[in-house]
């Protein structure tokens, strides 16, 4: 018996002598793996948090206008790293590389928030999303359809440079600020814009949720003496495992007026489709099994119909699609548009896509 015990003995001691030490100086630690890897410390004083998203897609277009396409490529590939100290808060956020031979490396989030004077009223300098558009808002991980409406991609301004004040309640959401309306030039705060977000829950309980919103955003513009305005309405809601949301857009400059809207519709199966803050997350499964989500959207107006190879104009295009959510990390996608432009011709695409999140 004691010549049996001998060599796991040795074993033991071993591996206990290249085993490493891990050491702290300061504040205790918490190390949360729950939705990627978070540090912070106990009294949340401090924190560090890394993550990011990988989404391959499989795609397949043809349109009366352009030649048919048949393509495999990574559609975003993002990392991201956030925290904060006391009352300041940062995130930075980049592309590895993305879809249509982009390189990579450019910033999509690039901020400094104040947190100071609490939760309803935050402020966040550098690159952000302008507060616009429920659909816009919405990760691009967390839409039920793979890829936004022809609406939101012609109506909303996405990210710029610029300052905003935000914050919320316990069923309402804010966001006004002033941003650079032409993007990453070098004399952008010649052409600003002022865009803003207001939302409120006449319901909110566990099982169900009604939000209304609006926004709007006025801008310069650097080819026309007559400025951009842009409207929005928002409407939408979750019952358990049925949601659906619609927006309506209205842009005028000068003489020129625009609009449109899109109504998506969604049911869940072993799951439900969380709501936070004034916009929509990614389903998480119920089931070990994962959960199943059916979409169907319309929409009509002008837009931007490049994801079915048209270009922007007065149109409608339909889309259905069906999301199988492994887990919270891996989902899976897909979904069909097919749609017309009005003296351009019709177009349709297909597209799988596996998702990766961490």
């Amino acid at each position: 018996m004691k010549k049996a015990l001998l060599p796991l003995t040795i074993v033991a001691l071993a591996s206990q002598a290249n085993a490493g030490t891990v050491t702290t100086k300061g504040d205790d630690l918490v190390i949360d793996t729950k939705g990627g890897f978070k540090v912070y410390t106990a009294d949340k004083s401090k924190s560090f948090q890394i993550g990011g998203r990988l989404q391959w897609d499989y795609e397949a277009d043809e349109s009366d206008v352009k030649d048919d396409t048949d393509d495999f490529d990574v559609r975003r590939a993002r990392l991201y790293v956030k925290g904060n100290v006391g009352n300041w808060a940062y995130k930075a956020q980049f592309n590895i590389a993305e879809s249509s031979g982009a390189k990579g490396g450019d910033a999509e989030d690039l901020y400094i928030r104040y947190t100071g004077f609490g939760k309803q009223a935050n402020v966040t300098l550098g690159k952000q999303k302008e507060p616009f558009g429920l659909e816009s808002l919405t990760s691009s991980k967390d839409i039920s359809s793979l890829e936004r409406s022809a609406m939101t991609e012609f109506y909303t301004p996405g990210r710029n440079s610029g300052l905003q004040l935000h914050g919320k309640g316990s069923n309402w959401t804010y966001g006004i600020g002033v941003f650079e309306a032409d993007g990453d030039g070098s004399n952008d705060a010649d052409h600003t814009a002022v865009t803003g977000r207001f939302t409120f829950n006449p319901v909110k309980t566990d099982s169900t949720i009604v939000h209304l919103g609006a926004g709007f955003s006025t801008r310069d513009a650097d080819t026309s003496d007559d400025e951009l305005d842009v409207y929005n309405l928002e409407l939408a809601t979750a019952m358990g495992p049925f949601h659906a949301q619609a927006e309506y857009f209205d842009a005028e400059q000068g003489d020129e007026d625009a609009d449109g809207y899109y109504v998506q519709l969604g049911y869940v199966f072993n799951g439900k489709r969380p709501y936070k803050d004034g916009k929509f997350k990614k389903v998480k499964p119920s089931s070990k099994d994962g959960a199943w989500e059916l979409v169907l959207r319309y929409e009509d107006g002008d837009g931007k119909y490049s994801d079915i190879d048209l270009s922007s104009g007065d149109g409608e295009q339909t889309t259905i699609g069906v999301n199988y959510y492994l887990n919270s990390n891996v989902r899976l996608g897909l979904s069909f548009m097919d749609g017309e432009q009005d003296n351009v011709g019709d177009g349709e695409e297909l597209r799988f896509r596996t998702q990766f999140t961490f």
